[in-house]
């Protein structure tokens, strides 16, 4: 008896142990795709008909020959960690004392599709999630939480590059690019998705002003979907001097805690997760002042993350609550339904809906 209870505590120290490492290791996972980025490897399987074989695969990215085995064990963590997919086997002529078999080609997976240059694309907001200019910061978030004494508004962010992530935009152009291009590739994705799924929520708007906008990517999508509603983006000025032209929308220059315009709907896409209760609330009561009465189809149209909302999977709960630990990078925070309703109401609205039919995120309709 006593050694069947040591074989189980045994047993149980190395399932704790490799608890811990499959923990550790999971920055791996996001630096094999961060690779895969780079290298553009989806595209490179999609040149090839879908089906690519590692030579193929490795000509195409331009790949250095040496390094073509550890192209393998690079698809490899890919594909076991489901990001692309294996397209049968052959037997190996070498062994080389790993036991596995060749892979006869690489194949994609709806979400590798997913990183193809085009549209729908999410990799420019992989890549800028990815970059080293948000990953940094992280490194520092147990001295962060320990230090009390700085400004309590300082962020993690600011703490690592001096700046907040919007003000180093302005001044690094390259981060600049990186960050606009990262912002309308997931207007773009989302927003393609929202006109669909959620077409009811802007039948009938006569005018729609869409708050921190940036370059108007929602507000075009919107605009072109349902052609009836007037579109204006309001964002700050040094964003507005670098909007489009001829795209149907309407840009204005302010300051969403100063004023809001005039407008049937206000939309606010991925902006109250930036920002603290008292802010936001301040946020929303401009909001509040700008639009109609609720039974003149008056409203605020919310695209956010409502944690808990949505599937009850365990995917889908992680992804949430780390999403949720990142945005605390700028002092942001992803709400559950309380934290919603908290500053709903505080800013004198009267009541709410949401929808959460956008995978993490939902649609928040607020009436006042």
């Amino acid at each position: 008896m006593a050694l069947n209870d040591s074989t189980t505590n045994d047993q149980a120290l190395l399932d704790a142990q490799r608890e811990l490492w499959h923990h550790t290791l999971g920055y791996i996972k996001s630096m094999a795709l961060k690779a895969a980025l780079d290298l553009r490897v989806a595209d490179a399987i999609h040149h090839h008909g879908g089906a690519a074989t590692l030579p193929q695969i490795a000509t195409r990215v331009a790949l250095e020959p040496s390094k073509v085995p550890c192209l393998q064990r690079l698809m490899r963590v890919l594909t076991v960690t489901g990001v692309f997919t294996v397209l049968g086997h052959q037997p190996a002529d070498d062994d080389d004392g790993d036991g596995d078999e060749h892979v006869a080609a690489y194949g994609l997976t709806p979400a590798s599709r997913l990183l193809l240059v085009g549209s729908p694309s999410v990799s420019p907001f992989l890549a800028l999630m990815l970059d080293t200019t948000f990953v940094s910061p992280f490194f520092g978030l147990g001295t962060w939480l320990q230090q009390g004494k700085l400004p309590p508004e300082q962020s993690l962010f600011e703490m690592a590059h001096g700046k907040k992530p919007w003000d180093l935009a302005t001044r690094d152009p390259a981060f600049g690019s990186l960050f606009n291009e990262g912002m309308v590739a997931d207007s773009g994705f989302i927003m393609d998705i929202v006109v669909r799924e959620c077409a009811d929520v802007f039948r009938g708007v006569g005018s729609l002003v869409d708050v921190a906008g940036g370059l108007g990517g929602a507000a075009q999508a919107i605009s072109k979907a349902f052609p009836d509603v007037k579109c204006s983006v309001l964002d700050l000025p040094h964003i507005v001097a670098g909007a489009p032209a001829g795209t149907g929308v309407k840009y204005i220059a302010g300051d969403m805690f100063e004023s809001i315009p005039a407008g049937n709907v206000i939309f606010l896409k991925w902006v109250l997760h930036d920002w603290g209760d008292a802010e936001c609330v301040k946020i929303l009561k401009n909001c509040r002042k700008a639009i109609p009465p609720r039974e003149e189809g008056g409203k605020v149209i919310i695209l956010d993350m409502v944690v808990g909302a949505g599937p009850p999977d365990l995917k889908h709960r992680e992804t949430q609550v780390l999403f949720d630990l990142f945005i605390m990078f700028v002092n942001g925070i992803e709400r559950n339904e309380q934290g919603w309703k908290k500053i709903i109401f505080d800013a004198g609205f009267s009541d709410y809906k949401i929808i959460p039919v956008l995978g993490v995120r939902s649609i928040v309709e607020v009436y006042p």
